[in-house]
């Protein structure tokens, strides 16, 4: 049996395990920044998905797996903080610009869409 103090570093190293995974394999087929965007505007959704649920009353462990561990290994925002001070530093404005907005706006796109198909308008 599983000590219950366990129960919640489990749940998180298991979705750890998975969103490393995905992120592992999202990187093998796509170029950095690409990368880098879809990772995080995906995970932004689900864990806007997932607050939602726990916010409707699902259980908080749904929040510890996939919130924390597979969001928390999924998505990639210290990547996307290093890919924009390339950028900065190689003056490429526009692909600054484009990339630093984009993603952010998207993300935040994805977070509010992921609660509104759990929880509704």
């Amino acid at each position: 049996m599983i000590p219950d103090g366990a129960v919640p570093a489990l749940l998180v190293a298991v979705g750890g395990a998975l969103g490393a995974a995905g992120r592992f394999l999202v990187g093998q087929r796509l170029p950095s920044r690409r990368a880098t965007a879809l990772v995080n505007v995906l995970g932004s959704l689900v864990l806007g998905a997932v607050g939602g649920a726990v916010s409707a009353g699902y259980p908080t462990t749904l929040a510890l797996l996939a919130g924390t561990g597979f969001c928390g290994a999924f998505t990639t925002y210290s990547t996307f903080a290093v890919e924009l001070h390339d950028l900065l530093a190689s003056r490429r404005w526009r692909t600054l610009v484009l990339f630093g907005v984009g993603t952010l706006v998207a993300a935040l796109a994805g977070a509010a869409l992921g609660r509104l198909l759990v929880v509704g308008p």
